[in-house]
């Protein structure tokens, strides 16, 4: 097994979860309670990932964050390193691209909560992030794991995006060694027990 790329393909997943958990909450709540005009634009825009084609949405990542753009040049003058065939390089793809799986659920589970329990809790005195953890994150929290597991596993099983954005270094960016071997034609050790679909 390669166990340099299934640990690769944890980190990217651990750290999506990670970044896209208070993203979720937040921009989901806002999502939920709020009414504003542009509100179906801005969540069509977050579905987007969704209908673009993964390689599609890879490349416009990979002129958006490479070094002839205004972010990748910024980041190779801060770290002295282009962001794209990096490892945080993919971090950023994936968190994009995983913005609906996260954002979704959260939004939908949060909504399910009646009205009257938030006006309760604000009668009561609570403020909004109390009446955030206190009342609406115990009822919602079905939505917020379901969010979680999908952005874990989609994270797990991307591939298009990883391969444009992070291409395939060894120990930096390969998180799918099955790819490589059968790019080498090596398609009996792709096949083995000892390489797995992800790892």
């Amino acid at each position: 097994m390669d166990w340099t790329a299934l640990s690769l393909s944890l980190q990217l997943a651990a750290w999506t979860v990670a970044i896209l958990l208070p993203v979720s909450i937040l921009f989901g709540r806002f999502l939920a309670f709020r009414q504003f005009r542009g509100k179906a634009l801005v969540e069509a825009l977050v579905m987007l990932p969704l209908v673009v084609p993964p390689t599609v949405l890879g490349f416009c990542l990979l002129v958006a964050l490479g070094r002839g753009s205004p972010i990748g040049q910024g980041w190779d003058s801060l770290f002295g390193r282009p962001l794209v065939f990096s490892f945080e390089g993919l971090v950023v793809a994936s968190l994009l691209f995983n913005l609906p799986f996260a954002v979704q659920p959260a939004q939908r589970g949060l909504q399910a909560i009646p009205a009257e329990l938030r006006e309760a809790a604000a009668c009561c005195g609570m403020s909004p992030w109390r009446c955030l953890w206190r009342v609406e994150l115990p009822l919602a929290w079905p939505g917020v794991v379901t969010a979680m597991a999908l952005t874990f596993a989609h994270t797990l099983g991307e591939f298009g995006i990883v391969l444009m954005v992070g291409g395939s270094i060894p120990g930096e960016t390969r998180t799918i060694a099955i790819y490589t071997r059968v790019q080498a034609c090596d398609t009996a050790s792709a096949a083995t027990r000892e390489c797995p679909a992800r790892c």
